[in-house]
């Protein structure tokens, strides 16, 4: 059961990034496809919460303090996914 949720939280973000995709969410978002393809590959939780932020969570370009939580908290689950893992791997 435990390998289903680390599968299901690895995969989510990204296929997420991938309907954003198709709906040109994330060209709204992002000056080029440069940074949601790397996004895709290392911080996709936070890609996502980027996304959202800047198409929602701003005004007159500048993103509000609504918008930097939402990618804040973004990071911290990125980080806490590679940081669980790593932990894993020492207990072993």
């Amino acid at each position: 059961m435990g390998c289903l949720i680390a599968i299901a939280s690895a995969v989510t973000p990204r296929l997420v990034l991938i309907v954003m995709w198709l709906t040109d969410y994330t060209t709204r978002a992002f000056e080029s496809g440069l940074w949601p393809t790397i996004g895709f590959f290392v911080l996709p939780t936070t890609t996502v919460g980027w996304a959202i932020a800047s198409n929602e969570l701003s005004s007159g370009g500048q993103i509000r303090l609504g918008g930097v939580i939402v990618i804040v908290i973004g990071l911290v689950l990125d980080l806490g996914l590679v940081g669980g893992s790593a932990r894993a791997r020492r207990k072993r």
